[in-house]
């Protein structure tokens, strides 16, 4: 079947136009969303904290697949929640819904087919029902114990058909619910950690400085050292950098790549010593904290390694950059 001439766009111009319009109309639709937001909100997120039972959303077509990325993201920050296609529920999956269960019913119009069956069953089985619909007199929000009004002026749809700004709206909604949710419920980052472990998420969330530093790797010289010392220590270590340890054994100092560049610079280095050239007073953290914290202060501060110690001071190893990188701590990192 051939395609018939839809006056696509094709100048770089009439694509960006329309990208930007869809992207704007989108933003002002939620911009005068978030302005009326009012009571009903505040009903609905008292109402979920004290339910004894889940968040149910149900929709169809394009709300339901909102509906599914609202449930993720709920269950995500700490408020269980179930998906039920508000289809399959007239069909039998309304015995999943459990007493206590809040159903949060979708529905631009409020008035699909499918809804329009589905709101009487739910309030005959005594749940409470958040209809979210841009429709104030429809069938759905007449059934509703809390309406939502999240109508819009138009799709971002040339042709006012494809659901786009109004989908967009009912997306912001959702986080908006689970982000009170969370700080309702004192949801931290702990909490987070508990429920993200794996990927890169979960490892910027558990991993700490002890579990990246190599134990058997922990460069280090006297402050009186002689700059051959010091770059032996650099080289077995390949942190680019080494600890400089005065005489109680405590750290004192560090020599990195740059400092041995800017002596080099000066003239000095071949016959200097670790002191003469040292940074004093080096960046150090302890090995309990976490390693994003570290990935922060790397960026904050311009360098490039970290020096790891115990609750006592002690030294116990280094951890650069590029051991963050490594372990998806962080993709990139700017330093000075």
């Amino acid at each position: 079947m051939g395609h018939k001439n839809l006056n696509l766009p094709t100048s770089s111009e009439s694509i960006l136009q329309r990208g930007t319009l869809t992207l704007r109309l989108e933003a002002e639709a939620i911009n005068r969303f978030a302005d009326q937001l009012g009571t009903p909100f505040v009903d609905a997120i008292n109402l979920i904290l004290k339910t004894s039972g889940r968040v149910v959303l149900t929709g169809v077509g394009k709300s339901a697949d909102v509906g599914r990325k609202i449930v993720a993201t709920l269950n995500s920050t700490g408020s269980p929640a179930l998906f039920v296609h508000a289809g399959d529920a007239v069909h039998g999956d309304l015995g999943g819904i459990q007493e206590g269960d809040v159903v949060i019913c979708l529905s631009k119009s409020g008035r699909s087919a499918e809804m329009i069956a589905l709101a009487p069953l739910l309030k005959q089985h005594g749940h409470t029902i958040v209809g979210v619909t841009g429709a104030a007199d429809s069938p759905l929000a007449q059934q509703s114990d809390i309406v939502l009004l999240a109508g819009v002026d138009a799709e971002a749809c040339p042709y006012n058909l494809a659901p786009t700004t109004s989908t967009a709206v009912q997306m912001a909604l959702g986080d908006a619910l689970a982000m009170c949710l969370m700080e309702a419920k004192g949801f931290g980052a702990a909490d987070f950690a508990r429920f993200h472990p794996g990927g890169a998420l979960g490892r910027r969330l558990t991993v700490r400085l002890n579990d990246l530093i190599d134990p058997q790797r922990r460069p280090s010289v006297r402050f009186d050292s002689q700059i051959q010392d010091v770059l032996l220590s650099m080289t077995a270590g390949r942190y680019g950098a080494t600890a400089i340890v005065g005489s109680e054994s405590n750290i004192v100092g560090i020599i990195t790549d740059g400092d041995l560049r800017r002596a080099l610079e000066v003239g000095n280095a071949i016959n200097s010593k670790a002191e003469e050239i040292m940074t004093p007073k080096p960046f150090a953290m302890f090995g309990t904290e976490l390693a994003a914290h570290a990935a922060k202060m790397i960026e904050e501060q311009g360098i490039s390694q970290v020096i790891v110690t115990n609750e006592n001071g002690g030294y116990t190893g280094m951890v650069h950059l590029h051991d963050l990188i490594r372990e998806g701590i962080i993709t990139q990192v700017t330093t000075k």
